[in-house]
């Protein structure tokens, strides 16, 4: 049986894990589309669809929650001026997971995550912008 098994370790401590998420979910946030491994993108899409959520509540108490989750402000301020409005509808599954093939180096299993209804032009977005700036 099962009980008090509610997620998947991934071989790490608490804290490991913890900064793990924060990153990764800010990364979804940032770039609407990101690929790891099946295991930590089920993980992944567990978190975010709750952070999703509080964005789409909009007060300051979910604005805090959220903060206390992700490790910067430009992705609070994306999920509650981007993503909570563009969601407003929908009734949940914020992201999808897509198996996509195994590793080389080690033969894991990958995944692709991505937001439904993602804008494509997000993807790279903030590399372009920084390119742009270092030329001008």
């Amino acid at each position: 049986m099962r009980h008090a098994r509610g997620y998947r370790r991934l071989n790490r401590t608490h804290e490991h894990r913890k900064a793990l998420f924060a990153n990764m979910a800010g990364s979804l946030i940032e770039h609407e589309q990101i690929k790891t491994t099946l295991p930590k993108a089920k993980e992944l899409k567990r978190i975010i669809d709750k952070l999703i959520t509080l964005g789409k509540r909009g007060d300051l108490h979910a604005r805090r929650q959220a903060a206390s989750q992700l490790k910067q402000d430009a992705y609070v301020a994306k999920l509650f001026d981007i993503l909570g409005p563009r969601y407003a509808e929908r009734q949940g599954g914020y992201c999808r997971v897509l198996k996509a093939g195994f590793r080389y180096g080690d033969m894991a299993p990958m995944a692709i995550i991505e937001l439904v209804d993602r804008d494509p032009d997000a993807k790279g977005a903030g590399d372009r912008a920084r390119l742009e700036a270092e030329e001008n």
